[in-house]
């Protein structure tokens, strides 16, 4: 799932790939982060649940970064 200029952006600094759940418009899916990777989503806000489970609720401005699993968000 890739957005444009305005999406949020995650960037997975652990060493195996990660998975978000990613719920937008009503549609979930799962985005799969590789090791050392940064994808693009939710251009226009979105619920997503990291590998930790933690649940947060983005508007498609954030920076994201997958550190030991968790999130930090900028």
């Amino acid at each position: 799932m890739v957005g444009g200029a305005a999406a949020a952006s995650v960037t997975n600094m652990d060493a195996q790939s990660q998975v978000l759940s990613v719920t937008e418009n009503g549609d979930t899916i799962e985005v799969v982060v590789e090791a050392g990777a940064t994808v693009s989503f939710c251009p226009a806000g979105c619920f997503v649940t990291m590998p930790s489970g933690d649940r947060e609720t983005f508007d498609g401005s954030e920076t994201i970064e997958i550190v030991n699993g968790g999130a930090v968000i900028k």
